[in-house]
């Protein structure tokens, strides 16, 4: 079946391994006018590979603005065109989106052409609970920016993926035992479907012992266990009565804030910084 006119076909491309390239997807980029691609360099390897020759117009964060308006033109005027970015499924942190959302918006017809998709590649073989899961993506690069919106998850009892580049894991590592505490189950994929794949797996305490004996090297993808949904979620003030009802009776602000630890999600750090501020009210 040849490819519709004026039709955004959102391509999957293969992670690493290019014989997870679909047939469909070959099919579609052989046929479509033109192909909207991350990086035309990257890309033009693959469709050398798969013998394509159809033509690329690069479509990335930096020039999306201007090239948008080019390729709705395009889809306007009856052209077919394939969205791919330079791994995995487009629209997956990357600003595929921003493309698909502007077809609908003009009424054009969105057809995904489904690939592999690094998060759910790792997902599936981590081990961690996969019935119920969140995607972050690429947590914030500034230090504070990540532990605050790591604090905003801190309840969260679904799987939790991210994404992160080799050398801000160690960072994001510290940062998550320090606001998540270090006994949480981790798993870090790299280089998906590669030749050296790879899958740790342990606490986040021996995750970052591991990675303070070895360099990070490849794209990383994280998944980390989720709040025990048996633990208690208290707001800050009832955490601040219970910590007061328990130094009340004569238990240090340690002690208090460890007591609560074993009861809650917080790590007893956070919950003795909590116990440290009670002196002043």
């Amino acid at each position: 079946m040849d490819t519709k006119p004026g039709t955004l076909y959102v391509v999957g491309t293969p992670i690493g391994n290019l014989e997870d390239m679909t047939f469909r997807a070959v099919r579609i980029l052989q046929t479509v006018d033109l192909i909207a691609a991350e990086d035309t360099r990257h890309t033009g390897k693959l469709l050398q590979h798969f013998q394509v020759k159809t033509p690329q117009v690069s479509y990335h964060e930096h020039n999306r603005s201007s090239r948008i308006p080019e390729l709705l033109e395009h889809l306007g005027n009856g052209k077919a065109i394939a969205l791919v970015s330079d791994a995995g499924m487009p629209g997956i942190s990357d600003p595929g989106y921003e493309l698909v959302k502007a077809c609908i918006a003009a009424g054009i017809t969105v057809v995904p052409i489904p690939g592999a998709s690094a998060a759910i590649t790792a997902l599936s073989a981590a081990g961690l609970p996969t019935d119920r899961f969140v995607f972050e993506g690429f947590l914030p690069a500034k230090g504070q920016q990540r532990r605050e919106h790591l604090e905003s998850l801190q309840t969260e009892s679904r799987t939790l993926i991210f994404y992160e580049s080799p050398h801000r894991l160690r960072e994001t590592l510290q940062d998550l035992a320090q606001v998540w505490g270090s006994d949480r189950q981790i798993v870090l994929a790299r280089e998906l479907t590669k030749f050296y794949e790879e899958f740790w797996r342990g606490t986040i305490a021996e995750a970052i012992a591991h990675y303070n004996q070895r360099d990070p090297q490849g794209e990383y993808t994280l998944l980390v266990a989720g709040t025990p949904p048996s633990q208690t979620q208290l707001t800050e003030e009832e955490l601040k009565a219970e910590l007061q009802h328990l130094i009340s009776q004569g238990i240090s602000r340690s002690q208090a804030s460890r007591q609560l630890a074993k009861f809650t999600s917080l790590p007893r750090r956070q919950i003795y910084q909590l116990a440290l501020s009670l002196v002043t009210e």
